[in-house]
C-alpha cells in the first residue's frame, strides 16, 4: 500500500484534502457545549393542592405518587418537596444516557396508577409530567424601568408573547418563568357581606360553576332535516365568561318571591389578577420577569444563545412602550470563552511543536511535512467525532491539544528516515521506499499501543465514562488518522519534495549538533556505568516506588476542579414565617453588597424561592452575581475569591442568614459547589425528630477539620409559625353541620379554590375564589367566616373550634421515599472533596441514631458512584498494552522492560501536582491513563533497538549502549515536542483554566519524568530482564563478549515493533 502512494502523490494529497474537507464540514455541524451530554436525565412530576399545608401535601399527594413511581426502570434516585403553598414537586433522576422520552412515558404510566389515591381537587388541577434538562443555559429578563407595566402584566406578556416562540427554536428544550404570575380571574370574597346575606363560600363556588360553563348548543337545520331545508346554521350560547364585569353579573342567589338578586359583585371584588403572588424577581433595582431557557440535549449551546438573542430582538419590536429585555445570566459566555482560550492554547502548542521539530530537523523543507500532518490529522478527527455523535467541548478540545505532540511523531519518523537514506546516496524515490520498508511496521505497532491505552475507557459507565470517553477517543482517533497519514501522505510528499542536503551552514545548528553528539556519546558511556551498578539502580527504583506511593497519599482528591464560570450564587434565608415583603427588603440589601463588590457586573435575585430545594418559601431568596468578563478581572477577582470575599459581608447581615457559593462543576449535577448530603428518617419519627438529628449532625460536622464550618447548613426547619384549627367534631354534628362544608369553607377563604376556567387572549386561565386580603390577615378573622347548617342557620367557625398556634415545617422534603433533610457543605481550605466526604460520614456515624440514615446526592453521588473506576481503567490500560506488546514481540519479557517505565511517569506527575498544590481529579486521572502510552512509547525506543542489536551478536551492555546513543535524539525530539506542546495548558488562565491546568500539569510532570528517568532506568531494566530471560532459556543467546562485530543492518520490512525514530540511526 505504501509504495502505491509513493508513486501517486496526487492521489495521496486528494485523500488528505477530502479528509480535511469532511472535517471542516463537520466542524460547523458539531454541537458545542461545555461538557459532553453527561447530565443525568430528569423527569419532574408536579401537582397542586390549594390551601394545604406541607405535611398534608406530603401525606395525600406526594407519598401516593412516590409509592407508584419508586423503582421505575432506569431510576437512580428520587427527591421531592411538599410546600406550604400546596405544591408538590417530585424529581426523578435517571441513569446517564437513559432515553428521556422513555423515562417520561414510564413515569406517566406510574402516575396514572396513583390518580385514584389523590384528592379530587388535585386531579381537577392536573398532575403534570415534564422532561427536564436540569440546568438552564441562559435567562431572559423582562423589565419595565419606568413602572408603566406592572409585574402581573409583565409576566403575562412573557407567557403570551415570548415563551412559545422561544420554545419553538431549535435546540431549546424548555422555557420556564420563575415566579410566574399567570392571569387568573380572582374573586375576592367579603365574608361579612356573605354572612349578612346568609350566603356561604360554597354557594359562590356553585354559582360560578353553574354560570361560567362552556355550552355546545347545536345547529338549526342539521341533517336529517325536513325536505326543502335550505340552510344549516350553528347556534352559539354564551356560557363561558371572559372579563370581570361579566363575572360580577353572576347571580349568586335569586329570590323568586320578591324578585331580588344577589350578584357576585355584591359580595366580592373581582379582578383580572394573578394565580400566584408567592415570589418576585429583580435585576439591578428593577422588578423583572425571569425566563429560564433550557438546552435540548445534543444541541449547540452557542447556536442556541444566538437564536434566542435574534428571536428576542424580533419579539421586542412588539413589546409595549416601557418594556425592555436583557440576557445577563448566560452560561454560554463561559462555554464561548473556554472554547476561545482552548483554541488559543491549540495555536500556541502548534507553534511550539513546529519550533521544536525545526530545531531538530534544521530544514524548513523537512519541517513542513510533519507540520502538514498536524492540521490534516486534527481536522479529519472532527469528521469521525461527528459520526460518533460527539460534540466540541472542553474534553474533546483538550484531547486535540494533547494530540498535537502525538500526531507529529509518525511524520517525523518518516521524514527523518528518508533523510538518512538520502544521505546514504539514494535517490528521493528509492530513499522513500527504503525508509518506509523500515518504519511501516513500527508505525502501525506503536499506534496500536497508544490506542490500546484508551480501549478500556469505552467500557466505563455513567458520568465518569462520558467524561473519559470523548477525551480518550478523540486522542485515539487523531493518533489513528496520523498513522494513516504517515503511511500515505507523508511518504508521498517526502518522495516529491525532499532532497539530499549537505552539512548545515548555520552556526547555531552546527553548535547544536556538535553538542548533541557529545551528549549522545556521554550518555552511552553513562549507560555502561548504570548497568554495572544495576542492583543499586534497582534499589533506587524500589525506593522511588515507595516515594511515589507516599506522594500519592499526600495528594488530595476531588471529582472535578472548581471553575470560574463567570457567576456565583447567594442563598438567603430569613427567620421562619417571614413575609415576602421582608424577604424582598433583605434581598435588596444583599444585592447592594454584591453590586458594590469589585469584579461584579450586575446582580439579580428571586424572592420566595428556596434555590436549594426548588420549593416556594416566602422567607427564602436566591441572588445571581454576574461577574465581569474574565479578561477584565485579575487573579484576586476570580469567582472563588469573590465568593469568599462577600461571604463575610453577607454573614454580618442581622436580618437573615446568607451564604455565597460557586455553581456546581457540572451544570445540572446539584445546585451548588461542594456536597449535598441527605439525612433520612427511616422509621417515620416525624419532622421534629428529623430536625433535631440534622442540627446535631451539623454541629458534629463543624468539629471536623476537613469541613468548612461556614458552608455547613441546612434550610430544613420545623419552626415555621402555623395554626392548627382544632375542630370540635361533636359540636359540629350537634349543630347540624356537614364536616366537608366546614373544611371547604376554610380552604376557600384562606387557601383559595380553583373553580373552573375562562378564555382570554386565545388562552385558557383559571377562575380562583378566596377571601379578600383584609379578611385573612389575622387569626381573629376566623370569627368572620360562616358555614350554613342543615336548618339554614349561619354558624361562625369560631364557635366550632379554635386556632391553636404551633410550629411546623415550611416544606417536607423526601429522598427515595423517606422524609429527609438536605445538608449543604464543602471542604475546608487545603482539604479535598474526598476528605470532606469521609469526614461527613465519620460525623454521621458518631451522631445518627439507628433509625436514621443518609445518602449522597448530586455531584457527590456521581463521584462516589465512580469509586475506584480510575484505578480499574489504569490497570486495564496496562493489561491491554502489555498484551499488545507481548503479541508484537512474541515475548512475555519485553513488555515488562517497557511498562516498568510507567511508575517513573506517575512519580513525576504526582510530584508536580503536589508542588503546585493541586488535587487529583478526573482530568488528572485522564492524564495518568495517557501517560501509560507515552511512557511505554519512550521505553520502546530503547528496548526494541537494544533487542535487535542483541540478536545481531552484541553483548547486553553493548546493545544497551548502542540503543541509548542512537535513540537519544528521537526520544528527546518527540519528548520536547510534546512537553512544550502542553506548556500552554499548564499555565492556562481565564475561563476553563482549572481543567486545562489539571491535565496539563499531570502530563507535563509525567512526561518530564518519563523522559529523564526512562533514559536512566530503562537500559538497566533491559539488561536485568534480558539476562534473566536468557538464563531461563535452554539455549541462551549466542551473544558474548568476544562476539564478532555486527554487519551493517539492511532495510527490512519485518513487522516486529521498531523504534519510533528509526531515522536517527
Amino acid at each position: 500500500m505504501v509504495n502505491f502512494f509513493i508513486h501517486r502523490p496526487i492521489f495521496a494529497s486528494a485523500i488528505a484534502i477530502i479528509m480535511v474537507l469532511a472535517g471542516a464540514i463537520a466542524y460547523f455541524l458539531l454541537p458545542v457545549s461545555q461538557f459532553p451530554d453527561i447530565t443525568p436525565p430528569q423527569v419532574v412530576v408536579s401537582a397542586h393542592y390549594p390551601g394545604a399545608s406541607a405535611q398534608v401535601v406530603a401525606d395525600t399527594v406526594t407519598t401516593p405518587l412516590e409509592q407508584q413511581i419508586n423503582g421505575v426502570q432506569g431510576m437512580t434516585y428520587m427527591s421531592s418537596t411538599s410546600s406550604n403553598d400546596g405544591s408538590s414537586t417530585i424529581t426523578i433522576t435517571f441513569d446517564v444516557g437513559y432515553p428521556l422520552s422513555t423515562a417520561a412515558v414510564d413515569v406517566q404510566n406510574r402516575v396514572s396508577q396513583a390518580a385514584s389515591s389523590l384528592p379530587a381537587i388535585v386531579n381537577q388541577g392536573g398532575v403534570t409530567i415534564k422532561k427536564q434538562n436540569p440546568n438552564f443555559v441562559l435567562i431572559v429578563d423582562l423589565t419595565s424601568p419606568d413602572g408603566s407595566v406592572d409585574p402581573v402584566a409583565l409576566s403575562n406578556l412573557a407567557y403570551l408573547q415570548v415563551v412559545d416562540p422561544l420554545k419553538r427554536l431549535p435546540g431549546v428544550g424548555d422555557v420556564q418563568i420563575f415566579g410566574e404570575r399567570r392571569y387568573s380571574m380572582r374573586v375576592w370574597l367579603d365574608p361579612d357581606k356573605l354572612a349578612n346575606l346568609g350566603i356561604t363560600a360554597v354557594d359562590v363556588q356553585n354559582a360560578i360553576s353553574e354560570q361560567n360553563v362552556q355550552v355546545a348548543a347545536g345547529k338549526i337545520g342539521q341533517s336529517p332535516a325536513p325536505a326543502g331545508t335550505a340552510f344549516e346554521m350553528q347556534v352559539n350560547a354564551v356560557g363561558r365568561l371572559s372579563d370581570p364585569k361579566e363575572f360580577g353579573d353572576i347571580v349568586v342567589r335569586a329570590n323568586s318571591q320578591n324578585g331580588s338578586l344577589v350578584r357576585l359583585r355584591d359580595v366580592a371584588r373581582i379582578e383580572l389578577g394573578a394565580l400566584q403572588y408567592s415570589s418576585s424577581a429583580f435585576f439591578g433595582k428593577d422588578p423583572t420577569v425571569v425566563l429560564a431557557v433550557y438546552q435540548m440535549p445534543g444541541s449547540n449551546a452557542l447556536d442556541l444563545q444566538q437564536r434566542v438573542k435574534d428571536k428576542m430582538q424580533e419579539l421586542s419590536q412588539r413589546f409595549p412602550k416601557g418594556v425592555n429585555y436583557a440576557m445577563h445570566y448566560d452560561t454560554t459566555r463561559f462555554v464561548s470563552a473556554s472554547m476561545h482560550d482552548v483554541l488559543i492554547t491549540l495555536g500556541e502548542a502548534l507553534v511550539l511543536v513546529v519550533a521544536v521539530v525545526f530545531v531538530f530537523l534544521q530544514s524548513w523543507r523537512t519541517t513542513i511535512i510533519p507540520t502538514i500532518a498536524i492540521p490534516v490529522s486534527l481536522i479529519a478527527t472532527l469528521a469521525i467525532m461527528y459520526m460518533l455523535g460527539f460534540s466540541l467541548n472542553m474534553l474533546s478540545l483538550l484531547g486535540m491539544v494533547l494530540a498535537i505532540g502525538l500526531v507529529v511523531d509518525d511524520a517525523i519518523v518518516v521524514v527523518e528516515n528518508v533523510e538518512r537514506q538520502l544521505e546514504a546516496g539514494l535517490k528521493p524515490l528509492a530513499a522513500t521506499r527504503a525508509a518506509m520498508a523500515e518504519v511501516t511496521g513500527p508505525i502501525i505497532a506503536t499506534t496500536a499501543v497508544l490506542m490500546a491505552v484508551f480501549i478500556p475507557v469505552a467500557f466505563i459507565p455513567g458520568v465518569s465514562g462520558r467524561l473519559y470517553n470523548q477525551f480518550a477517543l478523540t486522542v485515539a482517533i487523531s493518533v489513528g488518522i496520523s498513522a494513516f497519514n504517515s503511511l500515505t501522505l507523508s511518504p508521498a510528499l517526502s518522495a516529491a519534495f525532499l532532497r539530499h542536503r549537505g552539512a548545515t551552514q548555520f552556526v547555531l545548528f552546527r553548535w547544536f549538533n556538535a553538542g548533541f553528539d557529545w551528549l549522545s556519546h556521554a550518555y552511552a558511556h553513562g549507560v555502561r556505568i548504570l548497568i554495572k551498578l544495576r542492583w543499586i539502580m534497582l534499589g533506587l527504583f524500589a525506593a522511588g516506588l515507595v516515594a511515589t506511593y507516599f506522594v500519592w497519599q499526600k495528594l488530595p482528591s476531588t471529582f472535578l476542579p472548581v471553575e470560574d464560570q463567570g457567576y456565583f450564587f447567594v442563598v438567603i434565608q430569613l427567620p421562619d414565617g417571614a413575609s415576602l415583603e421582608r424577604t424582598d427588603a433583605v434581598a435588596q440589601k444583599a444585592r447592594d453588597i454584591l453590586q458594590n463588590t469589585p469584579g461584579v457586573d450586575i446582580v439579580g435575585s428571586i424572592s420566595g424561592l428556596n434555590f436549594l430545594t426548588s420549593a416556594a418559601q416566602s422567607n427564602s431568596a436566591v441572588e445571581f452575581a454576574i461577574l465581569k468578563p474574565w479578561d477584565e478581572r485579575g487573579p484576586d477577582q476570580s469567582a472563588s475569591k469573590l465568593v469568599e470575599q462577600v461571604r463575610g459581608k453577607l454573614l454580618q447581615m442581622p436580618e437573615a442568614f446568607a451564604l455565597s457559593f460557586d455553581p456546581p462543576s457540572i451544570p445540572g449535577l446539584g445546585t451548588t459547589g461542594g456536597f449535598e448530603f441527605q439525612v433520612e428518617d427511616l422509621s417515620g419519627r416525624g419532622s421534629a425528630a428529623l430536625n433535631d438529628v440534622t442540627q446535631a449532625l451539623i454541629a458534629e460536622a463543624r468539629k471536623q477539620p476537613e469541613l468548612n464550618p461556614q458552608q455547613l447548613f441546612s434550610s430544613f426547619s420545623t419552626s415555621t409559625p402555623q395554626f392548627n384549627y382544632d375542630l370540635d367534631r361533636s359540636k359540629a354534628k350537634l349543630l347540624g353541620l356537614n364536616l366537608p362544608d366546614v373544611f371547604n369553607t376554610l380552604q376557600i377563604y384562606l387557601g383559595s379554590l380553583y373553580v373552573n376556567d375562562f378564555n382570554l387572549f386565545g388562552r385558557t386561565f383559571r377562575v380562583t375564589i378566596q377571601a379578600d386580603k383584609d379578611a385573612r390577615a389575622d387569626a381573629t378573622d376566623i370569627s368572620r367566616l360562616y358555614v350554613r347548617n342543615a336548618s339554614g342557620g349561619m354558624v361562625p367557625l369560631s364557635t366550632l373550634g379554635k386556632l391553636v398556634p404551633i410550629v411546623g415545617p415550611e416544606t417536607v422534603p423526601h429522598y427515595n421515599n423517606n422524609a429527609s433533610a438536605l445538608i449543604n457543605g464543602g471542604a475546608a481550605p487545603g482539604f479535598s472533596s474526598g476528605q470532606a466526604v469521609a469526614a461527613m460520614e465519620r460525623a454521621a456515624a458518631n451522631v445518627l441514631p439507628r433509625d436514621f440514615g443518609y445518602e449522597w446526592t448530586g455531584i457527590t453521588f456521581q463521584e462516589l458512584k465512580a469509586g475506584s473506576i480510575a484505578s480499574v481503567v489504569f490497570g486495564l490500560a496496562i493489561v491491554f498494552v502489555f498484551l499488545i506488546l507481548a503479541a508484537q514481540y512474541e515475548s512475555w519479557a519485553m513488555p515488562f522492560m517497557v511498562l516498568l517505565a510507567v511508575p517513573l511517569a506517575l512519580f513525576g506527575a504526582f510530584v508536580v501536582l503536589l508542588l503546585r498544590g493541586m488535587q487529583i481529579d478526573v482530568y488528572s486521572q485522564i492524564g495518568f491513563v495517557m501517560l501509560i502510552g507515552l511512557a511505554a512509547k519512550n521505553a520502546i525506543l530503547i528496548v526494541e533497538f537494544a533487542r535487535r542489536r542483541r540478536e545481531e551478536g552484541l553483548t547486553i551492555i553493548e546493545a544497551s549502549m548502542e540503543a541509548a546513543r542512537l535513540r537519544l535524539r528521537p526520544i528527546l525530539m518527540t519528548a520536547f515536542a510534546f512537553i512544550l506542546g502542553v506548556l500552554p495548558l499548564m499555565f492556562a488562565t481565564g475561563a476553563g483554566a482549572a481543567s486545562r491546568q489539571s491535565i496539563g500539569t499531570t502530563v507535563f510532570g509525567g512526561m518530564v519524568a518519563a523522559t529523564i528517568l526512562s533514559l536512566v532506568f530503562v537500559p538497566v531494566f533491559y539488561a536485568v530482564i534480558e539476562q534473566l530471560r536468557e538464563r531461563g532459556e535452554k539455549e541462551p543467546a549466542k551473544g558474548h563478549h568476544d562476539a564478532p562485530q555486527p554487519k551493517e543492518i539492511e532495510p527490512t520490512a519485518e513487522p516486529a515493533l521498531q523504534p519510533l525514530a528509526q531515522a536517527a540511526e
